[in-house]
């Protein structure tokens, strides 16, 4: 089973020049390609596969701003806006719904870091409250979990990934901007010093500046480049029930599962508290940098020596511009969904809410997340390559900031006051 995505018309030939070209067309990729056509800005956007083809058509589609790093909230709320106003930028609806989102706590240490969270997010005014057992009741009735508390954001929302970055996309070729499927980046073309162009493997686009948006393939680019970028993947796997009568039409996450409303009247499901770590190469080479992160939570991943390793092995990591890449031998990341922890998470929101003993499964999916070592992205120029920019390592949280990340990548690149301080996105942190 897989998920559905809404197709996009794009290109079939390449200009010889523009003044801006991105690599990538997950959401983030289409966000800025959107932003700078609507300024006027020449700019042709390549994507190896499909646009959306890969995480952001993959993801849960939630939308929130409860349980972000401190530094990452003012992202998120500009992301608010611009999904708000979405529909009408763009001539066409998204699924965005600001229903609210619901984390819940079933022992009381979990309550203590939802506790600890609200503290720390108070001078914020976003609206987050505290709930009581009696709260959740209210809220999501009809439930039998043994809750001792949780946290709800009525701001919080959601959209349809399936949908969102492919009507993006079209808006900004509506806009003027060039976008090109099935169409790999190779390399980058240099000229005194600084970006000149991309080659491709369809040919050379002569550019001004170019945006890296390439998700979990930006590492790999990178490295090609001669720089460094510390993400390692993981594997989210998701399902999507039947129309069904549901408790709610606010998005909840339990310790072991999630869920919300789908636009077709079944529910997004997700094993909240188990992603897959399938181990590769690169948790040789950087997994000392994600100490931290594994210390505290090594009970989320799901570890394993497999298949997934020698298949990243034989990727290549070095490559001329003249040589075929890996992103022409692997055009879209597609993971088998892991249905033992699609099952394992129904069972625990059926044993929550009996409503979900009606579920039927209709699609089943995974994608492959970029984690950084503070689970915050990239969204910066690299120094050392003048002209190349990068907007990447969401760590999960891509979807639900993406119009926000393009934006600001956009307004980098376009040399304006940006949308939020870009500070806490620097490339040197890591």
């Amino acid at each position: 089973m897989t998920r559905t995505l809404n197709p996009v018309t794009t290109a079939d030939e390449l200009p010889s020049s523009t003044s801006v070209v991105i690599i990538g067309g997950g959401i983030v990729g289409v966000s800025a390609a959107l932003a700078l056509a609507e300024r006027n800005i020449s700019v042709v956007l390549l994507e190896k596969g499909q646009i959306a083809g890969e995480q952001s058509s993959r993801n849960l589609g939630w939308i929130r701003k409860t349980s972000r790093h401190l530094d990452d909230i003012p992202l998120a709320q500009a992301a608010d806006r611009l999904w708000a106003a979405l529909p009408e930028r763009i001539g066409r609806e998204v699924g965005y719904r600001q229903a609210g989102i619901t984390f819940l706590a079933r022992t009381p240490e979990q309550m203590a870091m939802h506790e600890a969270w609200h503290k720390s997010v108070e001078h914020l005014s976003l609206g987050s409250e505290l709930l009581a057992p009696s709260d959740i009741d209210r809220l999501v009735p009809d439930g039998k979990g043994p809750w001792v508390g949780g946290i709800h954001t009525p701001s919080d929302g959601y959209a349809e990934p399936a949908i969102a970055a492919s009507a993006i996309a079209e808006a900004a070729i509506k806009l003027g901007a060039v976008v090109r499927q099935n169409c790999a980046v190779r390399s980058l073309s240099m000229s005194a010093g600084r970006v000149s162009g991309v080659v491709t493997e369809k040919g050379e686009i002569r550019c001004e500046q170019v945006l890296l948006a390439g998700g979990a393939w930006s590492r790999r680019f990178l490295g090609n480049a001669g720089v460094s970028l510390p993400t390692l993947p993981l594997i989210c796997s998701v399902l999507r029930t039947q129309p069904m009568e549901g408790p709610t039409n606010i998005a909840v996450g339990g310790p072991d599962f999630s869920f919300r409303k789908h636009q077709d009247g079944g529910f997004i499901i997700t094993q909240r508290g188990k992603l897959d770590a399938p181990l590769t190469l690169d948790h040789l080479l950087i997994g000392w940098r994600y100490m931290d992160q594994l210390r505290n939570q090594r009970s989320f991943l799901n570890m394993n020596f497999g298949q997934a390793f020698f298949k990243d092995l034989k990727l290549k990591r070095r490559w001329k511009p003249d040589s075929q890449t890996p992103f022409e031998l692997v055009r879209t990341n597609n993971p088998a969904p892991n249905m033992v922890l699609n099952q394992d998470a129904l069972n625990n929101l059926k044993a929550a809410w009996p409503a979900f003993d009606e579920a039927k499964i209709e699609e089943a999916w995974a994608g492959v997340i970029d984690v950084t070592p503070d689970s915050n992205p990239v969204i910066d120029h690299i120094e050392t390559i003048p002209g190349l920019m990068v907007a990447t390592g969401f760590s999960g949280h891509g979807f639900g900031t993406g119009p926000a990340a393009g934006q600001l990548a956009a307004d980098l690149l376009s040399n304006v006051e940006p949308i939020i301080d870009p500070y806490p996105y620097r490339f040197d942190r890591l």
